[in-house]
């Protein structure tokens, strides 16, 4: 790929939940194939060799795993449009790292996975074997110099507590359950100050769809309360994975705040931590069998200003960081009007300028496209 069309094609991964996850499926799985859903790697894909038995909906996430771990795009290892192909020494390469990895955790750690591809990698093809020197002198601490109170961790407030602050801080919970439906207008910004603009329909209590309006295309992501899309308009729309619709899921959630204690099986309260100039109180939303999300809330304002949430794959989990910013009073509730959304290799920033709650959406504005019929065959003669 040239560099423009690569930040191109990274606008859009960042906005629907990576197009690259578009652009895999075509390529890795023939267009007149079935979904993939309920299926294993090796039903679903050719040539699969160290991921048989893995559910095929954990492939892609997977390979996005190992392209963040080592800073890489798909054809590093891939031949572009030809996947199943084994042309490249570093696909070979791959495959034998992989199995390392799973035999590392197998004879070490009791088969739980502590370590992956990033635990070398960081971000870079070739790891570094080599301790780094250090670019300035760390002056040594005199024993004795720490007061034994420092190191005791400050009382934490419960989880209730920093949650009803939270409700409090957006409006009450009855100002929140008044609306109902949401439409926010603006544009999002990213790799090299890139504008496009972008609309946000949501509608309680779980339908969203988001459109940003690129020059090639309108690029969509939707949840339309029991399953997610993507779309651009270059091509047939895609039902989501899974994974990707568990995230799908909670953003479109639209009463999330007043939500918590059905969402999580357990809230648990973590060490302060800051985020930009806010000190925050952390809070870890556990459901069984599931990553931890992560919530930040500003322990002067008590109002959510980071959520970091994890798509679990064969070899790590894949995180997503969402910043909120900008909260401005509209109809009797607080609503940030920035947000912030970054994953591995993908950055960017939607700027509301208008907001309209309460408007009527139709459940139709959520639906998936009907596909395209596929093509007749012609006649024989």
């Amino acid at each position: 790929m040239k560099t423009a069309s690569k930040k191109a094609f990274l606008v859009v991964a960042g906005l629907v939940f990576a197009f690259a996850i578009v652009m895999l499926r075509e390529h890795l799985v023939p267009a007149q194939s079935a979904p993939t859903t309920g299926k294993t790697a090796e039903e679903a894909y050719k040539n699969i060799q160290v991921l048989k038995g893995v559910p095929a909906d954990q492939v892609i996430p997977a390979m996005q795993f190992m392209s963040a771990s080592l800073g890489v795009d798909c054809e590093h290892c891939h031949v572009e449009r030809q996947f199943d192909k084994d042309d490249k020494k570093p696909k070979q390469t791959a495959r034998k790292m992989i199995q390392m990895m799973f035999a590392i955790n197998k004879d070490n750690f009791s088969g739980h996975r502590e370590v992956t591809c990033y635990s070398c990698h960081h971000g870079v093809a070739d790891p570094v074997g080599t301790p780094l020197v250090a670019d300035a002198e760390t002056p040594p601490v005199p024993r004795g110099a720490m007061n034994p109170e420092d190191a005791k961790p400050a009382a934490m407030p419960p989880a209730d507590q920093i949650v009803d602050k939270y409700l409090q801080a957006l409006g009450g919970a009855e100002a929140l359950e008044k609306i109902t439906s949401r439409v926010e207008k603006g544009k999002l910004t990213g790799f090299g100050n890139r504008e496009f603009p972008i609309e946000v329909f949501a509608k309680a209590p779980d339908s969203r769809l988001s459109v940003m309006h690129m020059p090639n295309g309108d690029s969509t992501t939707a949840y339309d309360g029991h399953a997610g899309w993507l779309g651009f308009s270059q091509g047939p729309p895609h039902v989501m994975s899974p994974p990707e619709a568990n995230s799908a899921r909670m953003d479109a959630d639209f009463h999330f705040a007043l939500r918590f204690k059905d969402n999580f099986s357990q809230l648990r309260v973590e060490h302060p931590e800051k985020v930009g100039d806010e000190e925050t109180y952390l809070v870890n939303g556990v459901n069984p069998g599931q990553p931890p999300v992560r919530l930040y809330f500003s322990q002067q304002s008590g109002l959510l200003v980071r959520l970091v949430r994890y798509v679990e794959t064969p070899l790590g989990r894949n995180p997503t960081q969402i910043d909120y910013a900008d909260y401005r009073d509209v109809d009797g509730i607080k609503v940030p009007f920035r947000w912030t959304l970054a994953r591995p290799g993908a950055r960017f920033t939607i700027q509301v300028d208008q907001i309209q709650q309460n408007v009527p959406i139709d459940d139709t504005k959520f639906a998936m496209p009907p596909m395209p019929a596929p093509a007749a065959h012609p006649a024989s003669p």
